[in-house]
C-alpha cells in the first residue's frame, strides 16, 4: 500500500479562533496526518485554543502585523515552505470547515492520477447536508444583475457522483499540484477578498489546464456570508466583481467558455 502525499495546508483566520482548533483536531483524526505541513496565519490578533499536545504534523503559526487579502496571506503560507523541500500538493482551506479523514489525500490522489489537473475542490455541504453552490459556471455582468434582482439562485452543476469539471471552484477548499500554483504564481494580490477563486481557475485554464470536483470527497462548511450583512463586506465584494470584468482574464475565460459553450446563460 502507498503512503498519503505530502500536502501543505494553509488555513487563514480572520477572527475565526473558536473555529480553528476543531478544524485542526479533525485533520489530526484523520488518516496519515504525519504526512501534512499546516501553515496556519492569524490576519488579526485574536486568541486560539491550540492543543498544547499537537496535532501529529508541524504546524507553522504566522502572525501578520497588519491585516491582508485572502490571496496575499495563501501566497505568502506557499512561500514560507523552501522551494527544494516543497510539498508536491497544496491546499487552500478554510477555518469554518470540518473535513473527513482522507479527503484531502484522496484529492491529492486525483492530482497524481491526471497531470492535466491544475486544482481538485471537494463537494461541499452546508451543515444540514445540502450542497452548496461552491462549483459555478464563469460569471457574467447580466447573471449577477439577475441573481440581485431575485433571478434563481441554486448550483449550476447536477451532482451524480463522478468527478465533474466546472469552470471555477469557490476557495473553500483548494487543492493543486505545487508546481502548477508556483507556475501561475498563486492567486491575484489585487483582490483582496471575492473573486480570487474565480480569476485563479480562469487563469488556469487559459494555461491549459483543468478543474475538478470529487463528490466522492465531501466536506462540511459552516459558512458567514459576511459581504450579505456588512456594508464593508459587501463593498469588497463589488471592487472585486468590478475588477474581474474589466480585466484580461475574464476576456480570454470569456473567449474559452464560448468555444465551449460554457459560459453562464441563464436557465430557461
Amino acid at each position: 500500500m502507498s503512503s498519503p502525499p505530502p500536502i501543505h495546508v494553509s488555513v487563514v483566520s480572520h477572527r475565526h479562533g473558536a473555529l480553528v482548533g476543531t478544524l485542526l483536531e479533525g485533520l489530526a483524526a484523520g488518516d496519515g496526518p504525519e504526512h501534512l505541513t499546516v501553515t496556519l496565519t492569524v490576519n488579526v490578533p485574536e486568541p486560539l485554543a491550540l492543543a498544547p499536545q499537537g496535532y501529529g504534523f508541524p504546524l507553522q503559526l504566522r502572525h501578520n502585523a497588519e491585516p491582508r487579502g485572502f490571496g496575499a496571506n495563501h501566497n505568502a503560507a506557499f512561500r514560507s515552505q523552501d522551494a527544494s523541500r516543497r510539498s508536491p500538493f497544496y491546499c487552500v482551506l478554510n477555518p469554518d470547515t470540518r473535513v473527513a479523514p482522507q479527503v484531502l489525500q484522496r484529492l491529492a490522489g486525483r492530482l497524481s492520477a491526471d497531470p492535466g489537473l491544475g486544482v481538485v475542490a471537494p463537494l461541499v455541504r452546508d451543515p444540514s447536508g445540502a450542497v452548496e453552490d461552491s462549483m459555478r459556471r464563469v460569471p457574467s455582468p447580466w447573471t449577477l444583475a439577475r441573481k440581485l434582482l431575485g433571478g434563481r439562485v441554486g448550483n449550476e452543476y447536477v451532482v451524480d457522483g463522478g468527478l465533474f469539471h466546472p469552470d471555477w471552484v469557490a476557495g473553500i477548499c483548494m487543492v493543486f499540484p505545487s508546481s502548477v500554483y508556483a507556475r501561475l504564481g498563486g492567486f491575484d494580490e489585487r483582490y483582496w477578498l471575492y473573486y480570487e477563486d474565480v480569476d485563479l481557475c480562469c487563469r488556469l485554464r487559459a494555461a491549459g489546464y483543468t478543474i475538478a470536483v470529487d463528490p466522492g470527497a465531501a466536506i462540511v462548511h459552516d459558512a458567514r456570508r459576511a459581504s450579505r450583512s456588512d456594508a464593508r463586506m459587501f463593498g469588497l465584494h463589488a471592487r472585486s466583481v468590478l475588477r474581474f470584468f474589466s480585466s484580461a482574464t475574464y476576456r480570454r475565460c470569456r473567449r474559452i467558455s464560448r468555444v465551449r459553450g460554457q459560459l453562464a446563460r441563464p436557465s430557461t
